[in-house]
C-alpha cells in the first residue's frame, strides 16, 4: 500500500512551525490519540533523540517508542518506530511559502508491520488515514492561534 501523505499550509514562518514540531513533548496537543508522551532522550531534539507516545488505539492505550533517524532544521526529520509490532516511519518536511512568511507542512507517514503485526499494518494504515488530516488542522489552528 501506499504511504499516507497530506499536506496543510499555515500562516507561519517554516523556523515558527518547526519548533513547534521539535519539542517532541507537545505532540499531544494537536494529535488526538495521543494520551501521554515522554522524551526518553536528554537535550534539544536531534538524530537519535527518542520520545514515547502513549496513543488511544483499538484494544486501548498503547506505548510506541520512536526515534529520529534526521533532523534537518527547519526543513525536514524523519522518525521510525522502534518497538511492537506495528511502527510507523514517516518524514515531515516544511517548506516556505511567500518567502518564509507562511509554511507548507507535508507529512509522509507508513507502518511497517513486524510479526502478527503484519496483519496489523494496513488497520493501522486506514485508521491513520482518517486521522492524519484532522491532525494536520489541528496543528494549523494551534501554530496560528499562537500557542
Amino acid at each position: 500500500m501506499a504511504p499516507i501523505i497530506d499536506s496543510v499550509e499555515i500562516a507561519k514562518s517554516p523556523q515558527e512551525v518547526f519548533a513547534y514540531l521539535d519539542d517532541l513533548r507537545r505532540h499531544g496537543e494537536w494529535q488526538a490519540q495521543i494520551v501521554e508522551v515522554t522524551s526518553v532522550s536528554d537535550g534539544p531534539t536531534r538524530v537519535g533523540s527518542r520520545a514515547t507516545d502513549k496513543r488511544r488505539v483499538p484494544g486501548g492505550p498503547r506505548e510506541f517508542t520512536y526515534e529520529i533517524v534526521e533532523h534537518d532544521p527547519p526543513r525536514k526529520v524523519s522518525f521510525r518506530g522502534i518497538d511492537g509490532p506495528v511502527r510507523p516511519v514517516g518524514t515531515v518536511k516544511v517548506e516556505p511559502l511567500d518567502d518564509g512568511a507562511r509554511s507548507r507542512l507535508t507529512l509522509e507517514l507508513d507502518f511497517e508491520g513486524h510479526g502478527f503485526g503484519k496483519l496489523l499494518a494496513p488497520l493501522a494504515r486506514r485508521d491513520a488515514s482518517k486521522q492524519v488530516p484532522k491532525d494536520q488542522i489541528r496543528l494549523k489552528e494551534r501554530l496560528e492561534a499562537g500557542v
